[in-house]
């Protein structure tokens, strides 16, 4: 099976970055491929539970990251980001898994292509 890690360094709003890894990640979960999403830094703020975009013409990311976890993506946040964006764990929305430096490391290691955004 072929194998891909998104890396998502962006936050969810004001770019195209997080729509675009979101629809790559769904997009090769359709195609049967093994998908790895993984947030770094601002990236992370795109699993963040409760987000309201109802007042701005922004999609919700929220959403996505939801889908992409049904859909059989595993999504991955990095560990450091957590102190860097001023978040708990429990801010985020259930299946993200918490991944150290060099886990992410091996986990990149471990797929066919890595696409960053």
């Amino acid at each position: 099976m072929e194998s891909i890690s998104i890396i998502l360094r962006r936050p969810p709003y004001g770019t195209i970055d997080a729509p675009e890894a979101i629809r790559h990640a769904l997009g090769g979960a359709i195609e049967d491929m093994a998908v790895k999403l993984i947030l770094l830094g601002g990236g992370t703020n795109t699993a963040r539970k409760e987000q309201d975009t109802s007042a701005t013409a922004y999609l919700n990311m929220e959403a996505g990251i939801k889908d992409c976890i049904d859909m059989g993506v595993e999504v991955y946040l990095d560990k450091s980001a957590l102190q860097e964006e001023r978040l708990e764990e429990s801010d985020f929305i259930e299946g993200i898994t918490i991944a150290t430096g060099p886990e992410i490391a091996a986990i990149i290691a471990g797929t066919n292509t890595t696409m960053i955004f």
